[in-house]
């Protein structure tokens, strides 16, 4: 089953082509790294898989439909590359304020304590460090018990403890059947969550394996290493 995709996408903004013709299929259990360097197109694929955006050509599906319904978004979970959060709303309003959305949530006290924020319950947003908003961030992303996922550099701004923790939580939604759209800037990430790649260059869909292909494929032994090939021979 194809929980996402996108279909034959172009997207432009002004005379910057952002997607080029993009295909893309995000299919069901499993977790997906959508790498790229900066500009490459990341973020704007996700927003129109997310129905944020519309493409000028092409078409985006979520879960068969179009991803501007309401029972399609319904069934996701998302973490923005960058959010905000009301400053003076306490960790576990904004928790509710989310679940309340959902038909069927999962409890409060389960997603605080998955995500490491129990003790932070009762400390305003405002008052926060860059990482336990990463954190709060991520943790609603789950709140709605969604069929699959889309974290946009979820770790972004984590110390190592925190961001294992984060991998340790993506790797059981997946083992569980959940599905994940991730992108990352730390290619050590994508190797230990990755059951599949797509690299995007210019907007443009450039390779596409497992890490252990993608590394095969440009004789390097890191999917980082790899990356760093694949990248110089589209210059």
């Amino acid at each position: 089953m194809i929980a996402a995709a996108l279909r034959g996408v172009t997207k432009r903004f002004g005379d910057t082509v952002a997607l080029d013709r993009v295909d893309l299929e995000l299919r069901a259990g499993e977790v997906l790294a959508l790498l790229g360097p900066n500009g490459a197109g990341k973020t704007t694929a996700l927003s129109i898989l997310l129905g944020l955006r519309r493409p000028e050509r092409g078409r985006a599906e979520l879960f068969g439909g179009d991803p501007r319904r309401l029972e399609a978004r319904a069934a996701m979970g998302v973490t923005p590359q960058e959010g905000g959060f009301p400053p003076t709303l306490r960790v576990r309003e904004i928790v509710d304020l989310v679940r309340a959305h959902f038909e069927s949530p999962a409890p409060r006290p389960e997603l605080l304590d998955r995500f490491g924020l129990e003790e932070l319950g009762a400390r305003q947003a405002g008052g926060l460090s860059v990482g336990e908003r990463r954190r709060l961030s991520v943790a609603l992303a789950f709140a709605g018990r969604p069929r699959a996922v889309f974290l946009d550099e979820p770790t972004v701004g984590l110390d190592v403890e925190s961001r294992h923790a984060v991998w340790r939580e993506v790797h059981d939604y997946a083992a569980g059947g959940g599905t994940v759209l991730l992108t990352t800037h730390h290619l050590e990430e994508a190797e230990a969550l990755a059951s599949r790649v797509v690299l995007v260059v210019r907007g443009r869909v450039s390779a596409e394996g497992s890490p252990a292909e993608l590394s095969a494929g440009a004789n390097a032994a890191t999917l980082e290493e790899a990356f760093l090939t694949l990248i110089e021979d589209e210059q």
